[in-house]
């Protein structure tokens, strides 16, 4: 088993949720490496809540809900991506913060990391007004980065045109879709996600 990155096109599009599904899925341990925003339940709490599954601590945890090299700023921190290195731990899901473009520092951001680490990048896209714009475009930043580019999860209710357009442009395997879940419970996440991913795309 290997470990995944999960990244999004944007930020607010329930990347965590499906963090937290694919956690539980996976039987495997979840990493947020940077968190910013302490004032309400945290990512690494969500998923943990979600999952039932072991949570590792965050690298940087920033009191500020902003991009994360201004959350860092406003502490007189300096993110070192040196400290952002993956943890041996296997099967492994790691949640990067908002878009991929979001910047650690004044020379480094989260896409640098990402493609750095030479694991498998899994996309998460709304199927919103926009997606596909926003799809494409993380697309081709994740390639150029030299990321690896594992396949592609919808969140949201289903669009098929918009989905078939992304996955055939983008060249990028569809996974599946996560509906909203009108009750987000530990259990609704396990059966919704387990109607709509597949284990064996994930191993």
């Amino acid at each position: 088993m290997t470990a995944f990155v999960v990244a999004g096109t944007d930020t607010g599009i329930g990347k965590t949720v499906f963090a937290a599904g694919l956690t539980g899925m996976l039987c495997a341990t979840y990493w947020k490496p940077v968190q910013s925003g302490l004032e309400e339940e945290t990512d690494s709490q969500t998923v943990a809540r979600l999952s039932g599954r072991p949570v590792l601590p965050e690298a940087y945890r920033l009191a500020l809900p902003a991009s994360p090299h201004i959350s860092a700023a406003a502490e007189g921190v300096a993110i070192d991506p040196a400290r952002l290195a993956p943890p041996p731990v296997r099967p492994l899901v790691i949640e990067g913060a908002g878009g991929l473009m979001v910047p650690l520092n004044d020379d480094r951001l989260y896409l640098d990391v990402i493609a750095g680490w030479g694991l498998p990048v899994v996309l998460c896209a709304r199927t919103a007004l926009g997606t596909i714009n926003h799809s494409l475009l993380s697309l081709a930043a994740l390639r150029q980065a030299g990321a690896i580019v594992h396949g592609i999860a919808f969140i949201g209710d289903a669009v098929p045109d918009v989905e078939a357009t992304i996955c055939r442009m983008g060249k990028v395997r569809r996974l599946g879709r996560l509906p909203r879940l009108a009750g987000l419970t530990p259990q609704a996440l396990k059966a919704a996600f387990a109607g709509a991913f597949d284990p064996a795309d994930f191993t």
